[in-house]
């Protein structure tokens, strides 16, 4: 039986690609999906107040939310069923990197940790 992932586990590889491509010149607006499985006793609640204390950071970066959905059961596909999935869209992937290491943002970090069991996040950009 595999080991459970952590909640927060960065793929290395996955973030040495994210770190190399945020420096280079091409780094245009990025758009995070976020898959997110809440804890059954709160989660919801936990996740809006860090949703709260995340817009101003993420305005002041010039980031924005694009969308919120609960999730579902997939119709295709066996992947979990994910509580939350959001999209939220960075100028840049080295505005992204500003952000998470900000210490207003680490201030803030474990209200998301608090409220997850699961999750994902992907970065996506537009095809073409």
């Amino acid at each position: 039986m595999a080991e459970p992932v952590d909640a927060e586990q960065l793929d290395p590889e996955a973030f040495r690609e994210f770190l190399e491509r945020s420096r280079t010149g091409d780094d245009g607006p990025v758009v995070m999906l976020n898959l997110l499985a809440l804890k059954p006793d709160g989660g919801f609640d936990k996740y809006m107040e860090y949703g709260a204390a995340v817009a101003p950071i993420l305005e002041g970066i010039g980031g924005r939310p694009l969308y919120s959905a609960r999730g579902s059961r997939a119709l295709i596909g066996g992947g979990r069923a994910w509580d939350l999935v959001l999209l939220v869209e960075y100028p840049s992937r080295a505005a992204f990197l500003e952000m998470i290491g900000s210490p207003e943002y680490r201030e803030i970090a474990h209200l998301r940790t608090e409220a997850i069991t699961a999750s994902e996040l992907h970065p996506l950009e537009l095809a073409g």
